[in-house]
């Protein structure tokens, strides 16, 4: 299991997935789905211990219920997570369009780079989000721009090559929750 600055990463990862799952005309569906049974509560996986669940079926299909974070005393509403995703998604489509592509490409080219450690992916990653946030205007407050550039890099990176979604998808949620979990956590 993933685990960044602090601890554990699942709200990220429904985070980041809901925003990827929320994207029209993806090229990367079938890598997603493939990542669901990674990303999604699972007891088996021990991301979320489960506090409870009523057993109701939810009209999305999901069984309803509120999780542990890893944090004592933090209980996580995996259904708030994916909402926000599916919002800030909606934000990320409009911020998608005033990125310059070249600066996708060479993010493209980092993320194929094998010979890169994670550390230096994610260092890159970093780099390209702020060099976005100092030219690219965005009017929000600078972790709701950061948190929302870098998953829009993600799906931009993943939409032109959907082999390296996993990839990406992990150094993002590990970018976000070593640079924004706090911030992230307070969205919920």
């Amino acid at each position: 299991m993933d685990q960044g600055l602090h601890g554990d990463v699942q709200v990220e990862r429904i985070l980041v997935y809901s925003f990827l799952k929320n994207c029209h005309n993806c090229d990367f569906s079938k890598e997603l789905d493939s990542l669901r049974s990674e990303v999604m509560v699972s007891p088996s996986k021990n991301f979320l211990s489960v506090e409870f669940d009523d057993g109701e079926l939810q009209t999305d299909g999901n069984r309803s219920g509120r999780f542990q974070n890893g944090e004592p005393g933090s209980v996580v509403d995996e259904a708030i997570f994916q909402l926000i995703g599916a919002r800030l998604a909606e934000i990320g489509d409009q911020v998608a369009r005033e990125i310059d592509q070249r600066v996708v490409n060479d993010l493209v080219q980092q993320f194929v780079n094998e010979n890169l450690t994670k550390e230096e992916i994610m260092r890159r990653l970093s780099n390209t989000v702020e060099g976005l946030m100092r030219t690219v205007p965005l009017e929000m407050d600078r972790e709701k721009a950061m948190l929302v550039l870098a998953m829009v890099l993600a799906r931009t990176v993943a939409n032109k090559m959907p082999s390296l979604l996993y990839r990406v998808f992990n150094t993002t949620v590990n970018y976000i929750n070593q640079n924004l979990h706090n911030y992230v956590i307070n969205l919920g």
